[in-house]
């Protein structure tokens, strides 16, 4: 009965989650690179050639280009187009994503909406990873409580509708971690004194596996080769067993044999990814000088080097200024994604964290045995609270370490363009708080062996559970622009953060409702996004913006009056409002209307300006 009513409320959990998924994103208008990743994504399903696939690997891309390609046969991939041959050879990509879309097909609607679906369905894969290794970890009752913080979290479900990579790289991360904990566990297992070779008996399936997960992550997104680093040091640390009993020359050589089974997995990921770029073999294309001289030698999958060479140069120099609390830098803010993620995580999930770091971390004063079972006392089961205590600490651990690590490898980075690059940390998060569940269901009464009963035990993380749910219906459809409490909610967004943090293109077609239910005939749009207004047949006036030509080009030259507007309703994206190609001390464009109050919004990513 208890299986049965657990399962019913997950299942219950999971149409919520498609119905606030699907409901949510037929309103979004294409984002600003899902046109990239959706074209690469068909292109390669449709060609077997990953020529497109520069900077991001194409596994996730043809997910979501596979259903776009089987349904809808009559689509039209522009290979005829000079973008197709790399011309020009800095943004051939963004040119072929551009023809693709808008130009050489017409259904732009369907083909989004289907290049989303499997996003979403990687959504709950994520959550079922969650659930997975939750209930390994910690047991069956934090399991369901990991699966519901991980599909409800606004931050996950913003990017679980969308054609990109983000949340591709997020859930074979999640799979690649824990199909390495299931390995060294395994190898924990063994009596330290086995010699044998690491592709016996079992080690050889779990290390197979192992390898598989960490190809599938770096065939989904460059930025899990943050990971290998991090997954080093989680081979290194004594975390599977009891350490503290071993001798150092024991621990070491159980660390050295997690480390080789490690590095044995990476090299099998190689495989994976070469598998994954379609066994690519020709010339590489390097940019920088001291790779140059590997230019026209054929090797293999050189499109995923050329890649690593490419966000290894961005994450150095980003893309062009960065923002934070309304200044602007060249080179980045060292604590931009720590302060991004204190500002979009919801306050909840901030809090349980901390209690979590708290009481998983820190051992907990216990009497000397603890009662296993009520039992007679001749038959009682006991256990030394210190044994639990380490095993809890262990597994905390090993999910603090990486969540840590990772935050502290975003601090170094430059492009700082979303609190996106941190989805990898929030799985990690949400099973260490889930391992809370476990505290709670074997907590008993002071001085007694008594157990309260088991809906009282798990009434508070109901409870908590309802009220994370309760932040994702709150924000409903906008997920992109959450912002917690504490920083002001998402209607403070913009003047704190900017680009996919709160405004990535997706209130076009909320524009246009509101254009309807407000009887604005034409608006003059600051529009910042890849879709094109003018597809949907938004009348309206460009004002200067980006990355569309008719925009990109006012910057130059403004159409009006930049210390007095002319008369007009403004529709303003609120990245184009701080006017994000201009140097620092030359954004002078919107001033006047960063120095008032929107009349109104849309969303959360247009402002509206009633001059008159």
């Amino acid at each position: 009965m208890q299986t049965w009513r657990r399962n019913g409320l997950l299942i219950l959990a999971i149409w919520l989650f498609f119905w606030l998924a699907l409901d949510s994103m037929v309103d979004d208008s294409p984002t600003m690179d899902e046109q990239n990743h959706l074209a690469r994504g068909v292109a390669f399903v449709r060609t077997a050639d990953p020529r497109l696939s520069l900077e991001h690997p194409p596994l996730t891309n043809a997910l979501s280009g596979l259903p776009v390609a089987l349904l809808l046969p009559e689509l039209r991939l522009p290979t005829d187009h000079p973008s197709w041959e790399r011309q020009p050879p800095d943004v051939y990509w963004y040119n072929f994503a551009e023809q693709f879309l808008w130009h050489y097909n017409a259904d732009v609607t369907r083909m989004i909406f289907l290049g989303r679906l499997p996003i979403v369905f990687l959504t709950l894969g994520l959550a079922l990873v969650g659930y997975r290794l939750a209930g390994a970890l910690w047991g069956r009752p934090s399991a369901p409580v990991a699966f519901v913080l991980l599909l409800f979290d606004p931050n996950v479900l913003a990017h679980g509708r969308y054609i990109t990579t983000d949340l591709g790289g997020t859930t074979f991360v999640l799979l690649a971690t824990w199909l390495l904990w299931r390995m060294w566990i395994t190898d924990y297992r063994l009596p330290i004194t086995d010699h044998r070779s690491p592709f016996t008996d079992h080690r050889l399936p779990k290390i197979l596996l192992a390898g598989l997960g960490m190809g599938l992550a770096f065939g989904s997104k460059l930025s899990a080769l943050a990971f290998v680093p991090i997954w080093g040091a989680l081979a290194l640390l004594p975390l599977y067993g009891a350490g503290e009993r071993r001798s150092d020359r024991r621990a070491a050589r159980a660390a050295g044999r997690r480390l080789l089974h490690f590095l044995l997995a990476g090299i099998i990921s190689v495989g994976v990814v070469w598998a994954l770029f379609g066994f690519e073999w020709r010339a590489f294309h390097f940019q920088s000088e001291w790779l140059a001289g590997l230019n026209g030698v054929n090797g293999p999958m050189p499109t995923f080097w050329a890649g690593v060479e490419q966000i290894a140069l961005l994450t150095g120099d980003g893309r062009y200024d960065a923002f934070l609390l309304g200044q602007f830098s060249s080179t980045g803010f060292p604590l931009y994604f720590p302060i991004a993620f204190a500002m979009k995580t919801p306050l909840l999930t901030l809090a349980l964290l901390v209690v979590a770091l708290t009481l998983l971390l820190i051992p907990m004063p216990q009497k000397p045995y603890t009662v296993l079972q009520r039992r007679a006392p001749e038959t009682a089961s006991y256990r030394s609270p210190a044994s639990g205590n380490g095993r809890t600490r262990r597994r905390a651990l090993f999910l603090a370490i990486p969540a840590a690590l990772y935050l502290l490898l975003s601090t170094q980075s430059s492009l700082n363009i979303g609190y996106r690059h941190l989805l990898p940390l929030l799985p990690f998060v949400y099973v260490l708080i889930s391992g809370l569940a476990r505290r709670s269901a074997e907590y008993r009464l002071p001085f007694t062996a008594y157990r309260l009963p088991l809906t009282v035990r798990h009434l508070p993380f109901t409870l908590l559970l309802l009220a994370h749910i309760g932040t994702a219906v709150l924000i409903h459809p906008h997920y992109l622009s959450f912002f917690n409490r504490a920083a002001g909610g998402p209607e403070n967004g913009w003047r704190l953060l900017i680009d996919s943090n709160i405004d990535w293109g997706q209130d076009l077609l909320r524009l246009q409702q509101w254009m309807a239910d407000n009887d604005v005939d034409s608006v003059k749009l600051g529009w910042f996004g890849t879709a094109d207004p003018s597809y949907y047949g938004l009348i309206h006036e460009p004002l200067p913006g980006m990355p569309l030509p008719p925009y990109w080009s006012l910057w130059s030259q403004s159409p009006f009056n930049e210390d007095d507007p002319e008369p007009g309703i403004y529709a303003i994206s609120v990245s184009s409002l701080w006017e994000i190609p201009r140097p620092v001390g030359q954004k002078y464009v919107y001033h006047w209307f960063r120095a008032r109050e929107p009349n109104d919004r849309v969303g959360y990513s247009i402002l509206i300006y009633d001059v008159r």
